[in-house]
Parts: structure tokens; sequence; C-alpha cells
């Protein structure tokens, strides 16, 4: 008698939308870094596979272990990547710089859903993956 195969089924994804800011979004190309593997990356922030350094600020590795990214998050609804290093030009941000990413995870914390838009209207965010 044969046993059929067992299939384990993945949970399932939880719903986010994901930015990046125009700044990033010129650096991420430099880096050669495609939208699908930013996506994919915030997917790994949003399963705990990244370092979370409080207040809504996370830090991710990307481009094989070459660069990292700084991801400021709106209370799990929006996350935005902010900010990208090569880990061969420093190990890490500093103190004062975590200390004005959490204020902007505060600040994007109050953002409307208009203002949102309005961002992603201006060029200043662009959307880079939405599950919803």
């Amino acid at each position: 008698m044969m046993e059929k195969a067992s299939q384990t089924a993945l949970p399932p994804t939880p719903q986010a939308r994901a930015f990046k800011t125009a700044w990033f979004a010129r650096a991420a190309r430099k880096a050669h870094l495609a939208d699908a593997e930013l996506c994919t990356a915030i997917r790994q922030v949003m399963a705990g596979q990244a370092d979370d350094l409080g207040g809504g600020v996370y830090k991710k590795r990307m481009g094989k272990n070459l660069y990292r990214s700084i991801i400021v998050a709106r209370g799990g609804l929006y996350w935005v990547y902010e900010y990208l290093f090569a880990e061969q030009d420093r190990a890490n941000i500093e103190d004062e710089e975590l200390i004005k990413f959490r204020k902007l995870a505060n600040a994007y914390a109050a953002l409307t859903n208009q203002q949102v838009e309005g961002l992603v209207l201006g060029d200043k965010w662009m959307e880079i993956c939405n599950d919803n």
C-alpha cells in the first residue's frame, strides 16, 4: 500500500502595503535591488526575520547580505523602506539616526490614508507591493 505524500500548507501571508521613498528608490537601483526582492523581504520582516530596532524601526539584510535596509513600519499596515547602506561601508546606524527613524515611525503612524495617497501621487513614496 502506497501512502500519499503529505503536503504541508504554508501559513497565509499577512497583508501589507510596502513603499520606498524616492531616496531609497535611487539607492536600491544602484544596488540592483528589484521591487520583487523588496516585497519578499517585507514578508520576511513581518514573519520576524529581521532585526527589530524598536519603535517601529527594522533592519533587514538585503542583496545577498551585502546591504542593510532600514524599514519604518506604520502599525503593521504600511512598511516604508527609508534607508539603505552597504555593509562594507558601515556596520550599523548611529543612535542619533535610530532616534530620528523612531520619530519618523511615530509621524507615519499619524498619517491618514489620504495623506499616504498624497505622498504616492507627489512621488515622495513609490508603492512596491500591495497584498490587499
